[in-house]
Parts: structure tokens; C-alpha cells; sequence
């Protein structure tokens, strides 16, 4: 499995290798030993969570003020844009964002630590999406943050306006936003 840091070097895209045959393909999606030898820390999932969506959804962008998490992500049909935004107040990328391209055809996972906050748009017709976090959900904690801030200016890679929950259409503007002092 090849991991590579991104802009935000603390947000990695890991590549597997695929062994495939005209039966069809098999690889690792998850090693312990080679994720936490990539982030550089011992780390403990707690929970995996799994969501369909249709194209233009939007989900995002979300974070835990307290019990964050940190996000291993992929996609097993579809495609997706996934964004990072670094939340953590004295990072030297505090206020920047990376994106990626999952799809159940590239097979590629991203590493969101916490301090991050995370989302994606559906680039296909639909998409699932899996992800395993290393605290607990916790909806007393949960903070969103407006996709389309002007102060991010992320670039989603979609034409016309997204679909999105009434949670992410009342997210904070950057300007309101709580942040991380990790």
C-alpha cells in the first residue's frame, strides 16, 4: 500500500496494490501495522460508518468540537470529491483544505486526523461511501461548516447546486466557526 501526504501533510491518500485476474481483484483495505507506520502515531478505530448517496449530494462540511475524530475514508461504488479542512488554530495550515477523488474504481482512501473537518460531494450518479472513526459519535458536539465559505474558497468540481441537509444549510461561516487548539 502506497501513502502519500498531501498539501496538509498530516491529511495522507493511501493507495493499494491490487492483485486482479479475470476472476476479479483482491487487495488489503486496512493493515494496522502499515496505517499507523504512514500517520506516525498508534491509532484506534472505534467505529465504521457506511452512507449511500445520489449525485450533487453534498455532506459536509462536519466536525466534533470535543471528541473529535479522526476519518479513514473510501468509496466502494461511485465517486466522490472528499475535502479536508484543517480546523487546528496554530497548524501552520490552519484555514486550508485538500481534496482527493475516491471512487470504487481508483480504490484510494484518505486519512482525515482530527482537528479536520470533513466532507464530499457525489460525482456520480451514486456513491457509498465508508469510513472509520477513532472516537464515537457525539450530536451534542457536532459543528458544521459552510461548504461554500468565500474565506475557503474550496473548489467542489461540480457544476450546479448542491443537495444538502438543513444541518449543512444553517453550517457557520469560517468567520463563526469553532476551531481546535490541538
Amino acid at each position: 500500500m502506497n501513502a502519500t501526504p498531501l498539501a496538509i501533510p498530516e491529511v495522507i491518500l493511501f493507495e493499494p496494490t491490487v492483485f486482479g485476474d479475470g476472476r476479479g481483484f483482491f487487495y488489503e483495505s486496512f493493515n494496522q501495522k502499515v496505517f499507523e507506520e504512514a500517520v506516525s502515531s498508534s491509532v484506534t478505530f472505534v467505529q465504521d460508518n457506511h452512507s449511500s448517496s445520489s449525485q450533487g449530494v453534498l455532506r459536509g462540511l462536519h466536525y466534533q468540537i470535543q471528541q473529535p475524530q479522526g476519518k479513514l475514508v473510501r468509496v466502494i461504488a461511485g465517486e466522490v470529491l472528499d475535502v479536508a479542512v484543517d480546523l487546528r488554530r496554530h497548524a501552520p495550515t490552519f484555514g486550508q483544505w485538500v481534496s482527493a477523488r475516491l471512487s470504487a474504481s481508483n480504490r484510494h482512501q484518505l486519512w482525515i486526523p482530527a482537528g479536520f473537518a470533513h466532507g464530499f460531494i457525489v460525482l456520480s450518479e451514486k456513491a457509498e461511501f465508508l469510513y472509520k472513526t477513532t472516537d464515537y459519535y457525539a450530536p451534542q458536539y457536532e459543528r458544521s461548516l459552510a461548504w461554500d465559505d468565500p474565506h475557503l474558497g474550496i473548489d467542489w468540481q461540480f457544476e450546479g447546486t448542491p443537495i444538502l441537509s438543513s444541518k449543512d444549510q444553517a453550517a457557520k461561516r469560517w468567520s463563526e466557526a469553532e476551531v481546535f487548539d490541538l
